[in-house]
């Protein structure tokens, strides 16, 4: 049986100020919890689970701590509207503020991106599209958020995220082009074969910020059907857009 305690301190980790005091976040689904025991089973401390899911899967991971738990139990500690029947409490990775990009290679760049469900999203495609690092700015929703975690499907446990200073980034990696997402900017189309950079991709409300558009080396943009009046696409569409327009 679940403590008080216990109960407590898992429902404080869906607050920023706890995951960052444990460095410890939650993820919930058999699916999700299995990518982040393969990736590193070491890093998860404790799974919570129904006597099904440990009878199929617990014995293959020794080290980690397991709790059997009831469907009341994990409705208590679930941040889903329908409990699964496994959440996992897994360590950050430490913190990493040395960004670094290797020529030949392409990344994402995200500025102020704060829906927990286009970041997840984001970084699923980045997996999907082959890029595995994405550089946030300081203003970006947190990823260890758990409906970051949900959204991801399981890609935050194999594409590394690093918060930090945008404007230093660029500075320090001049010689890496910055392809960034405008509504004045040229159809993407017409980028022919690039072989490498970073894409950057603003804010849902805002935008890209001012500061950040003059490291731009390429601005670009989606350009919508002669009918359309939307004012612009989901961050997450047009990530997937510009990431299949120039990976492809």
């Amino acid at each position: 049986m679940l403590s008080k305690n216990k109960i407590k301190q898992i429902h404080a980790l869906s607050l920023l100020k706890h995951r960052k005091a444990m460095r410890l976040f939650t993820a919930e689904g058999s699916r999700l919890v299995l990518d982040f025991l393969e990736s590193d089973s070491r890093k998860v401390k404790e799974l919570f689970a129904s006597p099904e899911w440990l009878k199929t899967h617990g014995n293959r991971y020794p080290e980690v701590i397991k709790h059997e738990v009831t469907g009341q139990e994990m409705k208590k500690i679930s941040n889903l509207k329908t409990p699964s029947e496994v959440l996992a409490v897994i360590a950050m990775p430490d913190e990493d503020k040395t960004a670094s990009v290797e020529p030949g290679k392409w990344y994402l760049a995200l500025d102020g991106i704060r829906d927990p469900g286009n970041l997840g999203t984001i970084i699923r495609t980045a997996e999907w599209f082959g890029i595995d690092t994405i550089f946030c700015s300081a203003d970006t929703v947190d990823v260890f958020n758990p409906k970051v975690v949900q959204a991801t499907m399981g890609s935050l446990s194999r594409v590394s995220i690093v918060y930090t200073g945008l404007t230093e980034l660029f500075q320090k990696y001049k010689n890496i082009p910055v392809y960034g997402t405008l509504l004045e900017g040229i159809d993407i189309s017409g980028i022919k074969n690039p072989e490498q950079g970073i894409i950057l991709i603003g804010s849902e409300a805002q935008g890209i910020s001012k500061e950040l558009i003059p490291h731009i080396n390429y601005r670009i943009t989606i350009p919508p059907a002669e009918t359309s009046k939307a004012e612009s696409l989901n961050a997450s569409i047009a990530a997937a857009v510009v990431c299949y327009a120039l990976l492809r």
